[in-house]
């Protein structure tokens, strides 16, 4: 690009009128206010919301993304700023990428995270390659992170507010992504700024609750999803102590997570029992004592690193990782096996590692997001 003109905010060499900007819009308050300021700031914005899943079932729900409700309250803000918008339907590759996967690797025994993949399979991707077939200039997203330019091309950083990070679920990005995609949201200082963004442009959405559950999991309950998706899946089996002892029965070990105490209904037993494995071939749900929840050494594959250096030039990095989304880093060592495949070793043990589950690196001093990837096996 010609550098004969200024830098405009999203950091391209155009006047704001000459850049077009597409904007993933979820319906919800944050992707409207992205859309909304950057439509305010004079860009060439073009809304864009995902049909993702079944939309007669998605209108009778409320809280999720991309579900009926969500698709009205993006476009009725695309007509309160006067830009274009449009509905894709998405169904198809998002059943394709996301869901079927969800699916399978819960019967198998891990606890997956489908934000994840929707984020690298369908809006990072199949989005952003249509962003670029609109003749987009970058595509911006409402999600809490920054994107920072470094030495060696643009960075992926920690938001500003701890509280909203969203790092954890965007770890998959590419540099290649990373190039077309902004998050004007990412320096916030809290949710209640932007909600105040949006009462400053009048927008529709701006007191709309924020989104809780897995857009394609109504109220948190996974089983009841897995039921549909497979039937027959819920087979009864036996709830076994790791010493061998059959404690009970059960019905179906997608019922169960690594680390649940709660609901195992065995009880009368003297010491607190804790799911520390879940054996899919034998119907076995296994629990065991708290302290074989401890884990150090954690497997990693489908690493994507964001480091200046190739991951695997050096023997072992020093890092902080988060092995849940809801856990703060913790400092380990990554010894790198192949470009995308390591043993994460954590310097103090965490419970309840489970398969399926990612985990992301970061930098020990400092916000950047040094990449990440998945947890395949539980061995402690």
């Amino acid at each position: 690009m010609p550098l004969d003109h200024p830098l405009n905010s999203l950091g391209l060499p155009k006047p704001p009128s000459e850049t077009r900007v597409v904007v993933a819009m979820s319906g919800g308050v944050d992707s409207s206010v992205v859309a909304a300021q950057l439509a305010e700031e004079g860009y060439d914005v073009v809304g864009v919301t995902l049909q993702l899943y079944d939309h007669g079932a998605a209108l009778a729900k409320k809280g999720a993304c991309c579900a009926g409700i969500d698709i009205h309250d993006a476009r009725r803000v695309a007509e309160e700023m006067g830009f274009p918008h449009y509905v894709l339907d998405y169904e198809n590759i998002f059943q394709d990428a996301v869901i079927d996967e969800f699916a399978d690797s819960y019967l198998a025994g891990a606890t997956p995270v489908p934000c994840i993949r929707c984020n690298e399979r369908v809006k990072f991707k199949d989005l952003l390659q249509t962003a670029r077939d609109l003749d987009a200039d970058c595509m911006a997203t409402g999600h809490y992170i920054q994107r920072k330019q470094g030495q060696n091309g643009p960075e992926l950083h920690c938001a500003t507010d701890a509280n909203r990070d969203q790092s954890y679920f965007l770890f998959s990005t590419t540099p290649e992504q990373l190039e077309f995609l902004r998050f004007p949201l990412g320096h916030l200082p809290s949710k209640d700024a932007t909600r105040e963004l949006a009462a400053k442009y009048g927008l529709s959405v701006a007191d709309k609750p924020d989104s809780q559950d897995i857009c394609f999991v109504p109220n948190g309950n996974y089983a009841a999803v897995i039921e549909k998706l497979r039937p027959g899946a819920a087979e009864p089996g036996e709830i076994v102590h790791a010493d061998g002892r059959v404690l009970g029965t059960h019905n179906g070990v997608i019922h169960y997570t690594i680390g649940q105490r709660r609901g195992l209904g065995i009880g009368g037993l003297s010491d607190p029992l804790y799911v520390v494995k879940l054996d899919v071939d034998k119907k076995h749900v296994v629990v065991g004592p708290k302290e074989m929840l401890s884990t150090r050494n954690v497997p990693v594959r489908e690493i994507n690193w964001l480091g200046d250096e190739p991951f695997d030039s050096r023997a072992e990095w020093q890092v902080s990782v988060k092995v849940r989304s809801t856990r703060p880093p913790r400092e380990a060592v990554i010894r790198p096996l192949s470009p995308t495949t390591a043993e994460v070793e954590l310097l103090s043990p965490e419970d309840g590692i489970s398969p399926g589950q990612a985990c992301v690196f970061y930098e020990t001093e400092g916000s950047r997001i040094l990449g990440g990837g998945w947890i395949w096996r539980g061995e402690g």
